[in-house]
């Protein structure tokens, strides 16, 4: 593959294509800084150069550096401390429960669920499962948890992720409330983004018996892709919800 550098603009010729396709250096830089996260070169919390210093590192001016960082610090990779400069995010459990936690009260604040029954299984993977994650994903931990509300249980969630990303999962059981905060500390896999689609289901038989509610009563279903920097998918998760005097907030941009 031919590489030629053109005013701030790398061109990659797809030989197999035959043609010129144009990539912004300043994207080409911010993906060399998420390859070394996902590599473990860059771990959480570890202070990245300055944009002088990037921008020489890397062979380019300080505002591609200034651009790559920004577009990174946007989509919650990189943080920007006031003092000190900018630093690979860490997902917290404050954290994850503000970005993926979506309902919400009559008043639009926070709600806090607690985690009342959790189970980690092992088993085969479906070949749904093996076309999200990749067909040689064979095995998965399946994770089962119930939450309650206001002393209610009315959230059922259930996860699916693959063991070889995830070793040894059950020997961490019980597993923390926050769940991407522990892939991130634990296994090194930060989730960048969570894919989403919603419905409006009616309570089965398993709800019934595990949650407050009665078979037939309006639910929300909620399911779920987590994709991680390396823009793998890394969980599947469908989560029940019983929402009564609770809603569903999501802001749009």
């Amino acid at each position: 593959m031919d590489k030629i550098l053109v005013q701030d603009f790398l061109y990659v010729y797809v030989a197999s294509m035959n043609e010129m396709t144009p990539l912004p250096l300043w994207q080409r830089v911010g993906e060399d800084i998420i390859a070394r996260i996902v590599s473990g070169d860059l771990k959480p919390g570890v202070m990245l150069p300055s944009e002088t210093d990037l921008g020489a590192e890397m062979g380019v001016s300080q505002g591609t550096a200034r651009r790559a960082l920004a577009e990174l610090e946007r989509r919650g990779i990189v943080e920007r401390r006031q003092g000190r400069g900018t630093v690979v995010a860490t997902t917290t459990p404050d954290s994850d429960h503000f970005h993926f936690f979506r309902l919400r009260d009559a008043k639009g604040s926070e709600v806090t669920p607690v985690l009342e029954v959790e189970t980690v299984e092992k088993r085969r993977s479906t070949a749904a499962e093996r076309e999200a994650f990749g067909e040689d994903v064979r095995q998965v931990y399946a994770i089962d948890r119930l939450r309650s509300i206001n002393g209610k249980r009315i959230v059922r969630e259930s996860s699916v992720i693959p063991v070889t990303l995830f070793a040894a999962l059950e020997t961490r059981a019980p597993l923390p409330n926050a769940l991407y905060a522990f892939y991130q500390q634990a296994y090194g896999i930060a989730i960048q983004r969570a894919d989403e689609r919603l419905r409006a289901v009616s309570a089965d038989a398993a709800d019934a018996a595990a949650m407050d509610v009665e078979t037939g009563d309006p639910m929300i279903e909620v399911t779920r892709r987590a994709i991680d920097l390396s823009e793998r998918v890394v969980e599947i998760r469908c989560s029940r919800y019983v929402t009564d005097d609770l809603a569903y907030a999501v802001t749009l941009r």
